[in-house]
């Protein structure tokens, strides 16, 4: 986790309960969900920072005012938890190839895909309706809510991918299975999107410092031994011939202005 002062453990159960308005006990139940992760001191107190208020925040606004239960909880926690994870992951990562970098190591091998088959739209709605066992009007439903977003053909047609295959069958999962409400839904596929769009960031940024480490390591190998050396000579002698010495340079311009052998001098 990216070590910024949003991420230090500073709060102790009594003043973090206080700040976000809930018991203590609540707190920990939270924490036994796996909805919070506070940090902990040495003498094992649990030890609250300001990214874990702004999470009991959300968890009381999911609760209080949108009405999603538990279950429902746990998943928006579970994928924001996700995505802090990924950012930290990305900045440990920026910060291993920048060392790289400076070090001169050997050229990470770049990626060639630059398309997630998984995103291309293929599946006509009633095609994707029957794969995910579920009346088209309801995936129409599910775009207008925006918990899916799928492609277009060139006359307008909805296209489906893959991953909003697997989107719709996570909104049903979350609706029969676990109960959720559609409005902790809204949640839940909300974070994912942003999951999704941040991971697709993070290998980008990625890609692109490989693609530049080896293009700079490629141009480093392919100099040729002591290049800068002999252009630094060629500048200094003007532009000798090969294989003229100092001696044979002065001699030549010591012969005499009538020499008959350097006609046009």
């Amino acid at each position: 986790m990216a070590p910024d002062s949003k991420h230090r453990p500073v709060y102790v159960i009594s003043v973090a309960a206080e700040l976000v308005d809930m018991h203590p006990q609540t707190l920990r139940l939270y924490e036994r969900k796996g909805l919070i992760r506070p940090g902990r001191s040495s003498g094992k107190t649990r030890l609250y920072s300001e990214r874990d208020i702004e999470h009991l925040r959300e968890i009381r606004r999911l609760t209080q005012e949108l009405g999603v239960n538990l279950a429902g909880v746990e998943e928006v926690m579970r994928l924001q938890h996700e995505l802090d994870d990924l950012q930290g992951e990305f900045e440990a990562e920026i910060q291993r190839i920048e060392g790289e970098l400076r070090g001169q190591a050997q050229a990470l091998p770049s990626s060639d895909g630059r398309f997630d088959p998984k995103d291309r739209p293929v599946y006509v709605i009633s095609i994707a309706a029957e794969l995910v066992d579920m009346h088209p009007q309801t995936l129409r439903l599910y775009e207008r809510k925006q918990l899916i977003r799928p492609g277009r053909s060139s006359g307008k047609t909805r296209l489906y991918s893959e991953r909003d295959i697997e989107h719709l069958r996570e909104i049903r999962r979350l609706t029969q299975e676990l109960g959720v409400n559609l409005a902790g839904v809204e949640e839940i596929m909300r974070l994912r999107h942003e999951l999704d769009g941040a991971r697709h960031h993070l290998e980008g940024n990625v890609r692109r410092i490989q693609d530049d480490l080896t293009e700079r390591m490629t141009s480093w190998r392919t100099l040729p031994p002591g290049a800068p050396d002999d252009q630094n000579r060629v500048g200094y002698s003007g532009g000798l011939d090969e294989g003229a010495d100092e001696d044979g340079a002065d001699g030549a311009a010591g012969h005499d202005e009538d020499d008959d052998s350097a006609p046009g001098q």
